[in-house]
């Protein structure tokens, strides 16, 4: 686990001492906190990816806003139809990626979702569990891209 953000592991270590129904709980607090991570009148945003997947219920859009140091902060808007679990991880990696480096996230495992989801709804979901952070990934890769163009260093 050395290789997530602090607070990626932080969330991680609360999952991992609940049982079955304490997690599901928590994942629908999570999943009501999804608004919050909304795109935001006002902000500037260095990617934009909006689109709808067949792995996905409902449109999904990523928003990718980068500081002065190269750390990115994720905004994700959801679809009305989008499910209650894809709302939580987006929850959960909104706030535990926060702050990152794009690198970093590019290079994340997967492994860490099932300690989250837990084993029951991992099996039942496991195809949606792994779309959120597919698409941040997705756009981190994106953003090494332009920068790595912009920087005349194309590879």
């Amino acid at each position: 686990m050395e290789e997530l953000p602090k607070a990626l592991k932080d969330i991680i270590s609360t999952f991992e001492v609940l049982g079955e129904e304490e997690r599901r709980e928590m994942l629908i607090a999570y999943s009501e906190a999804a608004p919050q991570f909304s795109p935001k009148e006002g902000e500037s945003y260095v990617l934009t990816d909006v689109r709808k997947d067949e792995e996905c219920t409902d449109t999904v859009g990523v928003y990718l806003i980068s500081d002065e140091e190269g750390k990115v902060n994720f905004r994700i808007h959801l679809g009305p139809h989008v499910q209650t679990l894809t709302k939580a991880m987006t929850s959960i990696l909104c706030q535990g990626l926060s702050g990152s480096l794009p690198e970093q996230i590019v290079n994340i495992p997967s492994t860490f979702i099932s300690k989250i989801v837990g084993g029951e709804l991992f099996r039942v979901r496991s195809q949606t569990v792994y779309y959120v952070l597919g698409r941040m990934k997705s756009a981190c890769k994106q953003l090494i891209n332009k920068k790595t163009i912009e920087n005349g260093q194309v590879h």
